[in-house]
Protein backbone atom coordinates (compact mmCIF):
# COMPACT_ATOMS: atom_id res chain seq x y z
CA UNK A 1 0.00 0.00 0.00
CA UNK A 2 1.23 3.48 -0.60
CA UNK A 3 1.36 6.38 0.88
CA UNK A 4 -1.03 9.66 -0.34
CA UNK A 5 0.58 12.51 0.31
CA UNK A 6 -1.24 16.20 -0.15
CA UNK A 7 0.93 17.80 -2.78
CA UNK A 8 -1.04 17.28 -5.76
CA UNK A 9 -2.48 13.88 -4.93
CA UNK A 10 1.12 12.65 -5.26
CA UNK A 11 1.56 8.79 -4.30
CA UNK A 12 4.59 8.22 -1.94
CA UNK A 13 6.39 4.91 -0.93
CA UNK A 14 6.09 4.14 2.64
CA UNK A 15 9.33 3.74 4.27
CA UNK A 16 9.54 0.10 4.46
CA UNK A 17 8.64 -0.04 0.90
CA UNK A 18 11.46 2.17 -0.41
CA UNK A 19 13.63 0.54 2.11
CA UNK A 20 12.84 -2.58 0.49
CA UNK A 21 13.16 -1.34 -2.97
CA UNK A 22 16.90 -0.11 -2.76
CA UNK A 23 17.56 -3.63 -0.79
CA UNK A 24 16.23 -4.75 -4.22
CA UNK A 25 18.06 -2.86 -5.91
CA UNK A 26 21.14 -3.43 -4.43
CA UNK A 27 20.84 -7.02 -4.87
CA UNK A 28 20.59 -7.74 -1.05
CA UNK A 29 19.15 -10.39 0.76
CA UNK A 30 17.91 -9.77 4.21
CA UNK A 31 20.34 -12.17 5.78
CA UNK A 32 23.27 -10.05 4.18
CA UNK A 33 22.36 -6.84 5.19
CA UNK A 34 22.34 -8.25 8.43
CA UNK A 35 25.70 -9.26 8.07
CA UNK A 36 27.07 -6.42 6.29
CA UNK A 37 25.30 -4.22 9.50
CA UNK A 38 27.23 -6.38 11.84
CA UNK A 39 24.33 -7.90 13.29
CA UNK A 40 22.98 -3.83 14.41
CA UNK A 41 20.05 -4.77 11.57
CA UNK A 42 18.82 -7.94 12.17
CA UNK A 43 17.18 -9.74 9.00
CA UNK A 44 13.92 -10.41 10.81
CA UNK A 45 13.50 -6.48 11.94
CA UNK A 46 14.58 -5.27 8.28
CA UNK A 47 11.53 -7.71 7.36
CA UNK A 48 9.01 -6.12 9.87
CA UNK A 49 10.13 -2.71 8.44
CA UNK A 50 9.79 -3.38 5.14
CA UNK A 51 6.50 -4.50 5.64
CA UNK A 52 5.36 -1.38 7.65
CA UNK A 53 4.66 -3.27 10.78
CA UNK A 54 7.57 -1.26 12.23
CA UNK A 55 7.10 2.05 10.46
CA UNK A 56 9.48 4.13 13.00
CA UNK A 57 12.52 2.01 13.34
CA UNK A 58 15.21 4.01 15.59
CA UNK A 59 17.92 6.56 14.11
CA UNK A 60 20.34 4.29 14.78
CA UNK A 61 18.98 1.29 12.81
CA UNK A 62 18.17 3.69 9.91
CA UNK A 63 21.60 5.20 10.18
CA UNK A 64 23.30 2.07 9.62
CA UNK A 65 20.46 1.54 6.35
CA UNK A 66 22.14 4.73 4.81
CA UNK A 67 25.31 4.05 5.65
CA UNK A 68 25.23 -0.02 4.01
CA UNK A 69 23.19 1.27 0.97
CA UNK A 70 24.77 4.78 0.53
CA UNK A 71 21.70 6.88 0.78
CA UNK A 72 20.91 10.28 2.48
CA UNK A 73 19.92 9.65 6.24
CA UNK A 74 18.02 12.63 6.40
CA UNK A 75 15.56 11.19 4.47
CA UNK A 76 15.42 8.18 5.81
CA UNK A 77 14.67 10.48 9.04
CA UNK A 78 12.28 12.39 7.34
CA UNK A 79 10.18 9.08 6.02
CA UNK A 80 10.29 7.70 9.66
CA UNK A 81 8.64 10.93 10.83
CA UNK A 82 12.01 11.96 12.84
CA UNK A 83 12.17 15.14 10.50
CA UNK A 84 9.90 17.76 8.56
CA UNK A 85 11.54 20.00 5.58
CA UNK A 86 9.98 22.09 3.64
CA UNK A 87 9.23 20.54 0.32
CA UNK A 88 10.93 22.71 -2.57
CA UNK A 89 11.37 21.61 -6.63
CA UNK A 90 15.36 20.98 -5.31
CA UNK A 91 13.61 18.63 -2.78
CA UNK A 92 11.73 16.81 -5.76
CA UNK A 93 14.74 16.81 -8.17
CA UNK A 94 18.38 15.21 -8.22
CA UNK A 95 20.43 16.18 -10.51
CA UNK A 96 18.16 15.72 -13.31
CA UNK A 97 16.62 12.41 -12.25
CA UNK A 98 13.41 11.39 -11.14
CA UNK A 99 13.07 11.82 -7.71
CA UNK A 100 11.70 8.40 -6.77
CA UNK A 101 14.29 6.74 -8.28
CA UNK A 102 17.39 8.80 -7.77
CA UNK A 103 18.44 6.43 -5.21
CA UNK A 104 18.34 3.38 -7.46
CA UNK A 105 21.27 2.44 -9.60
CA UNK A 106 19.39 2.86 -13.13
CA UNK A 107 21.27 3.25 -16.24
CA UNK A 108 20.76 6.15 -18.44
CA UNK A 109 18.69 4.00 -20.83
CA UNK A 110 16.43 3.18 -18.02
CA UNK A 111 16.41 6.56 -16.92
CA UNK A 112 15.36 8.04 -20.39
CA UNK A 113 12.51 5.05 -20.49
CA UNK A 114 11.37 6.16 -17.33
CA UNK A 115 10.93 9.72 -18.68
CA UNK A 116 9.19 8.96 -21.51
CA UNK A 117 6.53 6.75 -19.59
CA UNK A 118 5.65 9.63 -17.64
CA UNK A 119 5.38 11.56 -20.35
CA UNK A 120 3.11 9.11 -21.70
CA UNK A 121 1.41 9.04 -18.68
CA UNK A 122 0.90 12.58 -18.53
CA UNK A 123 -0.03 12.60 -21.81
CA UNK A 124 -3.46 10.89 -21.31
CA UNK A 125 -7.05 11.96 -20.81
CA UNK A 126 -7.93 10.80 -17.47
CA UNK A 127 -11.73 10.49 -17.14
CA UNK A 128 -12.87 13.76 -15.31
CA UNK A 129 -10.95 15.92 -17.12
CA UNK A 130 -11.97 19.02 -18.64
CA UNK A 131 -10.75 19.69 -22.01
Amino acid sequence: MLARTDDRSTVKPTLGQYLASIRTDRKMTLREVEEATGKQVSNAYLSQIENDKIQKPSPNILHALAELYAINFEKLMEMAGYLTSPTTRADTERHGRIATFAEHNLTAEEEAEMMQFLQFMRSRKRPGDKT
